[in-house]
């Protein structure tokens, strides 16, 4: 797993990912209560969950989620439309998203995950950066998977579930639900 960090659920350094998860939940709420046209304060709120300025061509509309946000990084003139949940972390599990890029409704990026192996599912989390390249855009309902890079200019359409790269300049489509890898796990 040499593209993965991997977060052991029993460690200090997981208590102190937890209590982070902890405040920015808190955050989030508080940033998809306000009024939709109380911009500087959600701008304000976003850069706290973040821990760094927004730039200010970026848009993000409510409701938002997050679950660390440390590892979110924005360019300029992005667009994130309403009910994106992107869950990063730190390490390898950051997201990072290029200039011009443009994210549909209901979209999830997913920078965490959990061993397939039930015997391991509970003992730690693996995160592997996701990066969305300049002018990409993906359209409503997207999900990205861990360790996936999205090329300059790529199109991603509605509903697709992205657990590869894509090239540049590249438009995919469709679910990606095909059998990747069989186990034996006698502990299930």
């Amino acid at each position: 797993m040499s593209d993965q960090d991997r977060l052991y659920v029993r460690t200090a350094e997981f208590a102190r990912v937890a209590e982070r998860i902890e405040y920015v939940n808190t955050l989030t709420s508080r940033l998809n209560a306000l009024p939709y046209d109380d911009k500087g304060s959600r701008d304000a709120l976003l850069s706290e969950i973040i821990g760094k300025p927004v730039p200010s061509s970026v848009t993000v509309y409510p409701p938002f989620h997050t679950h660390h946000g440390l590892g979110i990084d924005f360019g300029e003139h992005v667009f994130v439309n309403q009910g994106c949940t992107f869950m990063d972390s730190m390490g390898q599990g950051g997201i990072r998203l290029g200039d011009g890029v443009l994210i549909g409704p209901k979209t999830n990026l997913i920078a965490t995950d959990h061993p397939v192996e039930a015997s391991q599912r509970s003992e730690y989390l693996t995160m592997a950066s996701i990066t969305i390249e300049a002018n990409a855009w993906l359209g409503a309902a997207v999900t990205v998977l861990p360790g996936v890079t999205i090329g300059r200019g790529a199109v991603v359409g509605a509903g697709t579930v992205v657990t590869k790269d894509v090239p540049a300049n590249t438009l995919v489509t469709g679910p990606a639900a095909c059998e990747r890898k069989r186990w034996d796990d006698s502990a299930t």
